[in-house]
């Protein structure tokens, strides 16, 4: 059922303190062994970063929401992983549902999950989504309409592996126009090294759906030997990082090369040698399970699901990292979903409690809004 819309004194200070800052921007989206090593980065000096103001609840008591996209007036939409419900944000924190997406059969970490906006809109009005369907995974989109909501649905890219675990999920426009959909292996391994299956991939296509031009292959992949990609983020100079869940030892921030393979399931986390792409980061499973990226103040941020923290990681500015530091240990629970302000000074920041494997607090889940000192 849909929650009474929330405009308490929470949302309306965080509208003034933080949503004044975020306008049009594009929407940046394992197995378990006990912590031991210390994460690892690259040996580069600290790029020099912004600190995280204290996040404030801007919208709460949502079903599982997945993905977060700002709006030109200053609005957010944001997916709902169970309910397959889109919802409007207003800037004063009032959650309106504005249309339903067809086909969505949610179960385990399968539903409605990305969401991006054309980066052209209002002029190309089009919210696409990544949704799990009774037998794939697909993209679709629908225009917008502020005054309609959301107003028919065209299938864009359908065949995408789906199952209960491991499906990716994250769409986001790069600077180039095309859209990048981040998908899962959906429990089959061998799918990340089969360049013909949609499974285990980064694809690249066409907001129609067709594979782009320039890719490295003659279909939808961009890069591949992925186990599970739930992070999409573009530094100032173009380059592409992406966030992928380990499976018993290593979580990973890669810096993605088209063609490249990431080396799942042959290799977990460092070891590739000439043959895989090393990752620039790794964590053990226990302090990441690595979600959504975003890209502002110099470096990359990363929600945290199992390791309930927002990561920094410092870019230097040539592709590689400094030291990773940890943001609200504990604090908020699952962490799903960052992304960044159009002027690059704040974040929105969503939690992943009702999920079925968090804690709910009252007011679960919600959007906060997290200033950039």
């Amino acid at each position: 059922m849909r929650p009474t819309p929330h405009t308490g004194t929470l949302g309306r200070i965080a509208a003034v303190a933080v949503t004044a800052t975020l306008t049009a921007a594009c929407a940046s989206g394992g197995g378990a062994e006990p912590a031991g090593d210390a994460p690892r980065a690259a040996d580069t000096p600290d790029a020099g970063s912004t600190a995280p103001g204290e996040p404030r609840d801007h919208a709460t008591d949502l079903d599982v929401p997945w993905g977060v996209a700002p709006l030109p007036d200053g609005s957010l939409l944001v997916s709902e992983r169970d309910s397959g419900e889109v919802v409007r944000v207003s800037e004063d924190g009032t959650v309106a549902p504005v249309g339903t997406v067809e086909d969505v059969s949610p179960g385990g970490e399968g539903g409605l999950l990305g969401l991006a906006v054309d980066p052209a809109f209002p002029n190309e009005p089009y919210v696409y989504v990544y949704f799990t369907s009774e037998t794939d995974n697909r993209v679709a989109r629908s225009e917008y309409d502020p005054e309609e909501g959301l107003v028919g649905q065209e299938t864009v890219l359908d065949g995408i592996p789906a199952a209960g675990t491991h499906n990716g999920g994250r769409i986001a426009f790069g600077p180039d126009g095309f859209l990048y959909v981040g998908t899962g292996d959906a429990g089959d391994p061998s799918r990340s090294q089969d360049r013909d299956s949609l499974g285990g991939k980064i694809l690249r296509i066409t907001p129609e759906g067709e594979p782009a031009e320039g890719n490295p292959f003659d279909n939808p992949t961009y890069s591949y030997g992925h186990r599970n990609v739930q992070g999409l983020a573009w530094d100032e100079d173009g380059r592409l990082y992406a966030t992928e869940f380990g499976q018993d030892r290593w979580d990973e921030v890669n810096l993605i090369e088209p063609g490249g393979n990431y080396g799942w399931p042959e290799v977990e986390g460092e070891g590739g040698g000439d043959e895989y792409v090393d990752p620039l980061v790794t964590w053990t499973t226990d302090e990441a399970s690595p979600s959504g990226a975003a890209v502002a103040g110099g470096s990359l941020w990363v929600a945290s699901l199992r390791g309930a923290r927002l990561w920094e990681v410092p870019l230097t500015g040539d592709g590689g990292v400094g030291e990773p530091v940890a943001h609200f240990e504990g604090e908020y629970g699952r962490l799903r979903t960052v992304t960044v302000a159009s002027e690059g000074d704040a974040l929105w920041l969503s939690t992943s409690n009702r999920d079925g494997r968090g804690d709910p607090a009252e007011g679960d889940d919600r959007v906060m809004g997290v200033p950039l000192e």
